[in-house]
């Protein structure tokens, strides 16, 4: 069933038309050709991300044949998903903190909320210190003068009877007399040392990962263009510590249970022959987007303006409505106004050439774990 529903989908993506007007802010859809200027954004813009061809026999009409998808390796995972997750289980109560003084009353002290309340540490951390033992303290009365006299008390001296216990020198046996020294004992004999072979690492250098080491997934993250939904789409490799390829159950461990074997799945990679990957499904892609282009659109319109009239070096009328404290239907109205292309006050906004800066963002809502966001300082 699952082969059949692939077919379907390949031949409606070869049927489906190649988007040529620009949809990027009334839809969140964009056209192969805004794709490519996006996806050279972001290899100019982090280095980590580069241009790949895929396999000549699966090669796109549609996109450049040197960029067809983009691809970054080595993406680390450092936990699973499950471990953010929230339950109604005893280890995930909560517990209400005051911190305020003991002395106040009413709402005069902080309360803070605890969560995970429940939850026992193994280890000493910076929240579970441990137990410190009471140093004693040297500067109470009599402290000095009891260490004086317990230090007074001390003999270092021997007894009559010790001095009686030591043997004398000439008592003790020579082992060349007595034939105790074996020239050719094997068991006295040094170590052979094996000559190394150059290149080769020694096993005993080698350390396991275990015990309090942190062992560290990777994932080879792919971003290739979806014909039929207009939208770029996700694509996930996992390795575990050791390069060994996850199985399917490994990788759906660091989705979103809200998502893993709902919008991802494993299905075949679309630029090669033989490669199943995880893939998040794009059928709400440009929906989301178009909320969240919406949204920074709105504040990157009113920045431009302020930076506009700044550089003008227009001044305010002093009788004039404040706007400092300007709410959502300010920046809502100064990104149609742009949008509209009213009068002098029209800037660009949000360009599409930063649309998989902000898809990135998302789908990182998708795989927490996975830390496919190397956007953040953007």
């Amino acid at each position: 069933m699952h082969a059949i529903q692939q077919q379907y989908w390949a031949v409606r993506d070869y049927l489906s038309p190649v988007l040529k007007e620009s949809k990027f802010k009334e839809h969140g859809r964009i056209t192969p050709e805004e794709f490519v200027a996006a996806g050279d954004f972001l290899a100019y813009k982090f280095g980590v991300w580069s241009w790949e061809k895929g396999d000549a026999s699966k090669t796109r009409e549609y996109l450049p044949p040197d960029k067809q998808y983009l691809l970054t390796r080595g993406v680390p995972c450092l936990r699973r998903a499950t471990s953010l997750a929230y339950t109604d289980a005893d280890e995930d109560a909560e517990r209400l903190l005051n911190f305020g003084d003991s002395s106040a009353t009413g709402d005069e002290g902080d309360e803070w909320v605890e969560t995970h309340a429940g939850r026992n540490h193994t280890t000493d951390t910076a929240v579970n210190a441990g137990v410190i033992e009471d140093i004693p303290d040297l500067d109470g009365p009599g402290e000095t003068e009891g260490v004086t006299s317990a230090m007074g008390g001390l003999n270092f001296g021997t007894t009559s009877a010790a001095a009686a216990e030591i043997p004398d020198m000439d008592e003790i046996p020579d082992m060349e007399e007595d034939d105790l020294e074996a020239e050719d004992d094997e068991a006295t004999a040094a170590p052979k040392v094996p000559a190394k072979t150059p290149g080769v690492i020694d096993a005993a250098e080698i350390e396991v990962a275990k015990g309090n080491l942190l062992q560290v997934r990777t994932y080879d993250v792919m971003i290739t263009y979806d014909k039929y939904y207009q939208t770029p789409r996700i694509w996930l490799i996992g390795y575990d510590e050791n390069r060994t390829p996850l199985t399917p159950a490994q990788i759906f461990q660091d989705i979103s249970a809200d998502h893993a074997l709902k919008t991802v799945t494993i299905e075949a990679f679309p630029h090669s022959t033989s490669l199943q990957a995880a893939s998040v499904h794009p059928c709400k892609h440009a929906s989301v987007m178009k909320k969240v282009i919406e949204r920074m659109n709105a504040g990157v319109v009113e920045e431009q303006l302020a930076q506009r009239k700044s550089k003008e070096g227009k001044k305010k009328w002093p009788f004039g409505r404040k706007t400092s404290g300007a709410g959502k239907e300010d920046k809502n109205a100064a990104a149609a106004a742009a949008a509209a292309g009213q009068g002098e006050d029209e800037v660009e906004g949000l360009r599409v050439d930063m649309y998989l800066v902000v898809f990135l963002k998302f789908i990182a809502s998708i795989v927490p774990t996975i830390e496919v966001d190397s956007t953040t300082a953007f």
